[in-house]
């Protein structure tokens, strides 16, 4: 009896139970009608929900009462949202509409090479910028593998389809880089300012770029900072070249990065001697700090830089018999200081200042020139999402750069020069996704010079198709205008602005961890400045033009733990700039360059290696001994690089690369005399790296409570 009695009680319970419950069911397809099958389908703030069948169909309960939210989510769809009671969710039919974000949508790449942690479809790992061989760490070294850049050795800097060096500016978190190469003089290469270990991400454009950025003929570069770190951690780097000390710390919502590094060339030159008579190897002292402070809607970042530098060496004068005294001290500081966050009615705002601060005092002989350069740059932009499928963004630039130098050379009166601009900037720009496989970009860029009291506006478009899962069309147009550099401006501010534009039609393909890009181009260039050799006078009468195709491959896949990409670029490019007596091919452009880069993981040895191959035709350059302007050819261009990484435990690394491992004797060009000799002929010497190989070996040391932390990304 008592049995029956318990039974009783319970089958009542049971019963009142399921007489509480509500039943909740319907059926998911998308906007054709066809069934969505494992989508998820909850109530919102409970664990009561069901995931649909292959019909699309869906059944649960819940004991919730009163209104609540019906949400129904799968992957590359809107997310649909119903409030109401659950006695209204029974039989229901609902629609989920393609998001036209998904990962899955189109993305307009022309013109574009994106490297790091947030690029949808990233051509460099992070890891890439460093670990690849001949690099030596420097991010500009790492995108010369790439294509539709010059491997212009005497320089180190970017020249990008068949632009000066000059005509590619930089930003760091959307913020102009006045100086972002190392001091240096005439045929002695500089480096990036820059530790690529610091940034998450990468955009390099070859053309065709954001209406957000200007004052650039040929390209931008965009650093990224990390919005955060993960953990704490001490790192101390001995090389061959110098010492570093880095350190990592990290609180609740802040975090603070230090990098300090001292480099002396003096002890390896003893060792490896060079071809260069030094008196003075370069030195360096360097470092660089990022703070980052989180609020509830935003992010605040402080990044500075300094580095002072010297060296002194004695060149041979090709006018005389006598060698030529070389002198440079340098001290350099930057600071960015920058606000991304969410204000009313989710408007992304971005907000931040920069100020680069330059002095170089240049020796040669007893002459000297000395000059100090202050830029700085102010930056407002408001964006917001308007629909699933369009983001507007409009904002403001303000850059203001002072320049001043001062020559001398007793016993002639010192001379001096400079001057003082500003450029005013907005912009307004549009993005339209209008489905997953058809997305563009319209903008206006509106610039004001005061220095040569010119206006102007530049048009960019550019947009992107889908032909199917794993391959697009990209096309990108615009014009694009730069202030004359410094070398003019110091002396006259009666030139114009230059101006550029830009046609650009780009095809990739990608598929498990395998890349295939090939983007065709066309630039046409007006209102260069050209001159007069020893006249003072310029002109705004150059003009130029650039076109080839680019090619870039990388595969990951293929063979296990072999990575590698190859690159290949054909410029035909002609231009009558400067003193240039026609319209000729510049010395800085080969025809043809080529980039092979190999990674190899060796998991019995714990280490890793890389070989880097670069090739390029040989580059123009004029011979006054002959009646046409540069005809001249050099020999063509060949670098074999190797590096190896070897883990001598989880958190210490041996490290070892060469640079020209088979000893091609590399010629960038020539230099000539000024006078004829008693033959009636022009001297000349070739200019030549400053040595043929490049050795180079570190001990990296981690300290964290991590222990799988290291220092193998640095590298």
């Amino acid at each position: 009896m008592k049995h029956i009695i318990i039974s009783g009680f319970l089958f009542l319970n049971l019963f009142s139970y399921l007489h509480a419950q509500n039943i909740i069911s319907g059926v998911v397809g998308d906007t054709r009608g066809n069934p969505v099958f494992g989508a998820n389908v909850y109530l919102h703030g409970t664990y009561d929900g069901a995931t649909t069948l292959e019909d699309g169909s869906f059944i649960f309960s819940s004991s919730q009462t009163g209104t609540v939210a019906l949400v129904v989510s799968y992957l590359s769809y809107r997310e649909y949202r119903r409030e109401g009671t659950p006695n209204e969710f029974v039989n229901i039919n609902i629609t989920l509409r393609e998001d036209l974000n998904s990962l899955d949508a189109v993305v307009i790449s022309a013109g574009t090479f994106n490297a790091g942690e947030k690029a949808r479809v990233s051509v460099l790992k992070p890891l890439d910028i460093v670990t690849t061989a001949g690099s030596a760490g420097d991010i500009i070294a790492a995108l010369q593998t790439l294509p539709g850049t010059q491997n212009v050795g005497e320089s180190g800097r970017l020249f990008v389809r068949g632009g000066d060096a000059g005509e590619t500016q930089t930003f760091v978190d959307g913020l102009r880089v006045p100086q972002p190469y190392t001091a240096s003089v005439q045929n002695l290469p500089s480096r990036g300012r820059f530790s690529p270990f610091l940034f998450s991400g990468i955009s390099f454009s070859t053309g065709g770029y954001s209406a957000e950025y200007g004052d650039a003929l040929s390209s931008v570069l965009l650093l990224e900072t990390r919005d955060r770190v993960e953990e704490e951690k001490t790192e101390i780097s001995l090389m061959s070249v110098g010492i570093s000390l880095g350190h990592i710390e990290k609180w609740d919502k802040r975090s603070l990065n230090i990098n300090t590094s001292y480099i002396n060339l003096a002890p390896y030159q003893v060792l490896v001697p060079e071809n260069l008579d030094w008196n003075k190897a370069y030195e360096s002292l360097a470092g660089e700090a990022i703070y980052r402070q989180e609020f509830k809607n935003g992010l605040w970042k402080v990044y500075t830089a300094f580095d002072a530098a010297e060296f002194d060496f004695n060149r041979e004068n090709i006018d005389t018999a006598l060698s030529q005294n070389v002198k440079l001290k340098n001290k350099n500081f930057y600071l960015n200081t920058s606000y991304r966050g969410t204000i009313w009615n989710n408007w992304q705002l971005f907000t931040g200042i920069s100020q680069g601060h330059s002095e170089n005092l240049t020796s040669l002989d007893e002459r000297n020139i000395e000059n100090q350069e202050n830029a700085f740059h102010f930056k407002a932009n408001l964006g917001k999402r308007i629909s699933n499928g369009v983001r507007l963004v409009g904002g403001i630039d303000y850059f203001r750069t002072g320049f001043e130098e001062v020559y001398s050379a007793a016993p002639s009166p010192i001379s001096t020069s400079g001057f003082n601009l500003q450029q005013f900037a907005a912009f307004a720009e549009a993005d339209v996704l209008f489905s997953r496989n058809l997305a563009a970009k319209v903008g206006l860029r509106y610039s004001y010079y005061d220095e040569m009291e010119e206006a102007g506006i530049s048009p960019r478009i550019s947009a992107a198709y889908r032909i199917n899962e794993n391959a697009q069309l990209s096309a990108a147009m615009g014009k694009f205008v730069q202030s004359p550099g410094q070398d003019y401006l110091k002396f006259t501010s009666d030139i114009c602005t230059e101006e550029a534009s830009h046609f650009i039609l780009n095809f990739q393909y990608q598929k498990e961890r395998r890349l295939l890009r090939a983007e065709i181009f066309q630039k046409d260039y007006s209102n260069l400045i050209k001159f007069e050799t020893g006249s003072p006078g310029f002109n705004n009468n150059g003009s130029a033009y650039a076109r080839g195709l680019d090619l870039f491959w990388r595969d990951d896949k293929t063979i296990k733990n072999l990575e590698y990409w190859f690159s290949y670029s054909f410029i035909d490019t002609k231009r009558d700039y400067r003193d240039y007596r026609e319209k000729v091919t510049p010395y800085f452009v080969a025809p043809h360059s080529a980039s092979l880069v190999t990674k190899y993981w060796v998991q019995a040895w714990r280490s890793q290696m890389g070989f880097s191959y670069n090739y390029s035709a040989g580059r123009p350059f004029n011979d006054p001994n002959t009646t046409q302007f540069m005809s001249g050819r050099t020999k063509d261009f060949n670098n074999l690089s190797f590096n190896w990484a070897y883990l001598l435990s989880s958190q210490k690394i041996l490290y070892f690369s060469v640079s020209n491992v088979l000893g091609h004797k590399n010629i960038f060009g020539y230099e000539y005399a000024g006078t004829r000799d008693l033959n009636g002929n022009f001297r000349s010497r070739a200019i030549t790296p400053t040595a043929d190989r490049f050795f180079f070996v570190g001990f990296f040391w981690t300290l964290s409570d991590n222990k799988a932390s290291n220092q193998l990304e640095n590298l």
